[in-house]
């Protein structure tokens, strides 16, 4: 762990550990949550809207300042306090906010030539939430969401809990409590 720590220019005291105000401001310092990161959001369908909405943002120093769509029911609307515009104006938004963060989540089929216009008008970091492996130039950070993967997970944890030892049924503490045996 003390290793780990130090990557955040924190120094803990043997014995004493970590003064706790200062750890908890270096490690929001190394993840750069002490300055606001200006974000656009493409795409402002479900998920988009679930996101703008999403008030710990705010928190860690992410400020989504515009959605862009192609749905001229939303354009010129807010979703949650947030300006909708035409993805056709993108590049200028994108440039006039000072945004450096997309949050992507348009179909997947549409993903990559959107993704080459935002990095041409300056974004540096995509977190993609379509399914698809975005090729982007060196110089720009993808993170890529895949629920699928989150999902798959959970369905392990499900299908993993200890069974009873008495009636094989599922069990989270390898006891049902439901069988003859754990009822006595």
């Amino acid at each position: 762990m003390r290793k780990d720590l130090a990557i955040t220019g924190i120094v803990g005291k043997p014995k004493k550990g970590y003064p706790v105000v200062a750890l908890m401001a270096a490690i929001e310092h190394f993840l750069g949550w002490d300055e606001i990161q200006q974000a656009v959001l493409i795409g402002a369908g479900n998920l988009g809207t679930a996101l703008a909405g999403y008030q710990e943002f705010q928190y860690h120093g992410l400020n989504i300042c515009a959605a862009f769509d192609i749905d001229q029911k939303k354009i010129g609307g807010e979703i949650h306090g947030v300006p909708v515009f035409s993805l056709e104006t993108a590049d200028v938004y994108i440039r006039n906010f000072g945004a450096k963060i997309a949050i992507l989540t348009v179909p997947s089929g549409q993903a990559q030539s959107i993704a080459d216009k935002i990095i041409e008008a300056g974004i540096t970091a995509i977190w993609n939430f379509t399914n698809i492996k975005l090729k982007v130039p060196e110089h720009v950070s993808v993170q890529r969401e895949d629920l699928t993967s989150g999902y798959a997970m959970l369905c392990v944890k499900m299908n993993t809990r200890k069974m009873c030892a008495n009636c094989g049924r599922k069990a989270a503490d390898g006891c049902c409590g439901d069988c003859e045996v754990c009822n006595t």
